[in-house]
């Protein structure tokens, strides 16, 4: 069996493998940048759909300074805030900022659970912020391994096709990487069901092609390698094809990770 390498975000998962505290921080205090235009919740509510990986920095970082104060509780109870937070946080490269944004993702989910949001999208966010706040703490993920899978099958079972089946990728990954019983939940055959049918539901993303290679490449067997190639080569061109905005780079390296830890310039797609 071919052991995948551990990694984390909506794009992967590392963190979960180690240590036994559980997950503790205050609530973040965030600034506004220069320059933000006039905003309110309800028209930043409204406009939602608009924000996204397209969307630059200065643009979500200003809309999280106001989604950050308003008091609007319909708009609290969204998912919104915890989205926002999780775009910025994965395009951040320096740790202790990504960190600080993905705690506030996972305060904004956590108000908008406490206000009674029954949206699977809020469980989405709230695992995957989690998954990044701790992300340079393995000593908190093993302690988390049980919120993150239940947050991800609540996700499963209310809003499965958000992301481009982002719930079934974060659970079919979760079950991958996590250590197997009896220390963990680790599951591959769970995790080659999920992200199978992540593939077989939402073919256009590239990452449930590449989550499923590595699926496959565990697994072993002659017949699993060569669908793993098949696999990776297609996510790469979605990858390479496709409008991801500024999700397109981390992608990317998680894609170059995986082809160069394993050998893959030979043997799972160029």
């Amino acid at each position: 069996m071919r052991k995948v390498r551990l990694i984390i975000s909506t794009v992967s998962l590392s963190v979960l493998l180690a240590g036994c505290a559980g997950f503790q921080h205050n609530t973040i205090q965030i600034e506004q940048p220069s320059g933000c235009p006039k905003q309110t919740a309800a028209s930043l509510a409204s406009e939602q759909n608009q924000l996204d990986s397209l969307s630059d920095t200065h643009t979500l970082a200003c809309a999280l300074t106001v989604l950050h104060k308003t008091q609007d509780l319909a708009v609290r109870r969204t998912s919104l805030g915890s989205r926002l937070s999780l775009n910025l946080a994965e395009r951040e490269t320096n740790p202790d900022k990504r960190e600080k944004l993905a705690n506030v993702g996972v305060d904004f989910a956590e108000a908008a659970l406490a206000q009674g949001a029954g949206d699977g999208t809020v469980h989405y966010y709230l695992a995957a912020n989690l998954g990044l706040a701790v992300r340079e703490h393995p000593a908190l993920a093993m302690g988390n391994l049980g919120r993150l899978e239940n947050e991800m099958k609540q996700a499963v079972a209310l809003s499965p096709d958000i992301d481009g089946g982002g719930p079934l990728r974060l659970l079919g990954t979760l079950y991958l990487k996590a250590p197997a019983w009896p220390n963990g939940i680790g599951d591959r055959d769970k995790a080659l069901e999920l992200l199978g049918k992540a593939v077989k539901e939402h073919p256009a993303h590239p990452l449930n092609h590449l989550f499923y290679a590595q699926a496959l490449w565990d697994d072993g067997g002659e017949a699993a390698l060569n669908q793993a190639k098949a696999e990776f080569a297609l996510g790469k061109k979605l990858l390479n094809q496709g409008n991801w905005g500024y999700s397109k780079e981390p992608w990317k390296k998680e894609f170059d990770e995986f082809q160069q830890e394993f050998g893959c310039s030979n043997s799972v797609g160029s």
